[in-house]
């Protein structure tokens, strides 16, 4: 990608920059609003102003084109500005996953060789830990919602508000090659230390136009600019799924609920009236019983699970509560939306069941997207939903690669196209199902068993809450899975009871008799990483340090 680059104004109206996503919204809907908690409400013209403001508060400070501005934030309308000033400027917005330890938070700043962080006061003692080994050079500004006097020893250049309050509205943002690097951020999914992906101007347009072409007009799983929007995934992670950028170009009204927490969520699904969410599952099933005990109806809500497999015990759920649920599916590498589980018309017509399953599955790929389920050679496996292979994926958006690692680069390239490293199945429809991890496809007598199946099976057992299934050395098989069990408050189980649930669906045929785990280990929670997802490796090493069954 290039570094910021002016362009002549004869070839700069065909170039695609994030700054015409910006433009679109404000000329279709200047007084709609965007929300933040019950903190701020927000015109898009003067959501537009402060944009203006960002960026040329950011130029007084000495922001210039190819410089690096990282935000560590929850969820807010100061964030969906950095999403639009700092790219429009010609500069890198590094997107901060602060759930990371404070040594990968290190890392990543470093790393990404920022220039200015713009910080939450929340956020500060997790820089003071590691301000010392922060390389030279960096400047703060602070992120402030209460207002109280901060203690602390690092050095602030300016206050955002203040900051914004003494800038001018008007900022003479350039024409930019569209090729321009408009974001960072770094993926947890891998071994050893986060790796950065990076994205264009070019790129967050297209995958924005495919995603808008995917949810927009009539039918199931539908976002339109009358929908209100509130994001339930963290703006760190792969730019919220790019959903900021589509609701803002078609100026729907957007509301940012800032950290995450139950009663709040209800409380602003059922004040603003909010349409259209994408969360994790665990998330969504804070979210649904939140909803149940305080009897809000959820109706017309529709949401998009991400991050982590949609169980069709939890679709089931939530579709009994009212939610229009599917599956979606991408990864930080890829920008990130590939696929969506949306129902066909004529899949309304069917009962339920068959309706959850579908809603359940990866997806069809969006517009623009070239999915293939290859074997070892790179040989197309048959589209019958039962053939098994490696998803690798190509589409405009994709990262070119990790920030300042060829060799992991080339390795994700590898054969010309991207390797997702998952095990997938498609069938004769379109329908991708994801069905494990490469890493984590468990072999065992020469069987290969899905690791995802097994927990969707676990979870029909009415006692459990959470499962996971991992594979674990065996000396005579290879591999063995081992189901780690939680169960529901006030219910019981045990292991016994657990593997003959599972066997009525090996003499189904549903999963393989080898399949069936002869251990089950029930443990309070399952450790997952910074953005939800299930962490086997620390799995495999709590189980090492565990023999047999707990109950």
């Amino acid at each position: 990608m290039t570094a910021a680059t002016p362009l002549s104004t004869s070839s700069a109206h065909s170039h695609l920059l994030i700054r015409r996503l910006l433009e679109a919204g404000l000329r279709r809907a200047p007084e709609q609003e965007i929300v933040y908690a019950d903190k701020r409400r927000l015109s898009y013209r003067e959501f537009g102003a402060r944009v203006g403001r960002l960026a040329s508060g950011l130029a007084a400070l000495g922001v210039q084109a190819g410089d690096t501005v990282a935000v560590m934030d929850w969820d807010t309308h100061r964030y969906l500005e950095c999403f639009f000033a700092v790219p429009m400027m010609g500069a890198v917005l590094h997107t901060i996953n602060v759930r990371l330890s404070p040594e990968q938070i290190l890392h990543t700043i470093n790393h990404a060789r920022d220039d200015v962080i713009l910080v939450n006061a929340e956020f500060v003692p997790v820089l003071e830990q590691i301000w010392s080994r922060v390389d030279a050079g960096k400047r703060l500004v602070l992120l402030d919602d209460i207002g109280a006097p901060l203690q602390t020893a690092l050095e602030f250049v300016a206050e955002y508000e203040r900051l914004l309050d003494t800038a001018e509205p008007e900022f003479d943002f350039p024409e930019l090659d569209e090729n321009t690097r408009a974001t960072t951020f770094y993926t947890t999914g891998t071994t050893g230390l986060p790796k950065g992906v990076y994205f264009s101007h070019r790129q967050l347009v297209l995958h924005t136009l495919a995603v808008r072409d995917a949810l927009g007009g009539p039918g199931q799983g539908r976002f339109n600019a009358g929908d209100v929007y509130m994001p339930i995934t963290p703006m760190f992670h792969v730019h919220a799924w790019g959903l900021p950028y589509v609701a803002t170009m078609l100026g729907a009204k957007q509301v940012y609920p800032g950290r995450y927490a139950s009663e709040r969520l209800v409380d602003l699904l059922e004040r603003e009236r909010v349409t259209f969410s994408h969360c994790v599952p665990t998330i969504l099933q804070m979210v649904l019983d939140g909803a149940a005990a305080r009897d809000v109806d959820l109706s017309e809500w529709t949401v998009i699970i991400g991050g982590a497999a949609l169980m069709q015990s939890l679709a089931r759920q939530a579709v009994d509560q009212g939610v229009d649920i599917f599956g979606g599916y991408g990864m930080s590498e890829t920008g990130p939306v590939l696929a969506l589980a949306q129902l066909q018309p004529h899949m309304l017509d069917q009962d339920v069941d068959r309706q959850v399953e579908i809603r359940c599955k990866t997806g069809r790929a969006i517009a623009l997207v070239d999915l293939r389920i290859v074997d070892d050679e790179m040989n197309d496996v048959p589209h019958d939903g039962k053939s098994a292979g490696e998803l690798v994926v190509r589409a405009p958006w994709l990262t070119q690669g990790y920030l300042h690692d060829p060799a992991s680069s080339e390795n994700l390239w590898r054969g010309g196209w991207l390797h997702t490293g998952d095990i997938a199945v498609i069938d004769a429809d379109g329908y991708v199902k994801i069905t494990d991890r490469l890493k984590d496809v468990i072999k065992t007598g020469g069987e290969w068993v899905s690791s995802l199946d097994l927990e969707e099976l676990i979870l029909r057992h009415p006692s459990v809450a959470e499962a996971a299934v991992i594979g674990m050395p065996d000396p005579k098989w290879t591999e063995r899975p081992v189901a780690l069990v939680v169960l529901k408050a006030g219910q019981a189980a045990d292991a016994a009871g657990l593997r003959t649930h599972l066997h009525q669906f090996a003499v189904q045929g549903l999963i393989s008799k080898y399949g069936v785990p002869e251990r089950v280990v029930f443990v309070e929670s399952l450790p997952r990483t910074s953005v939800g997802k299930l962490d086997k490796k620390s799995m495999r090493v709590q189980l090492n340090d565990l023999q047999g069954d707990q109950r």
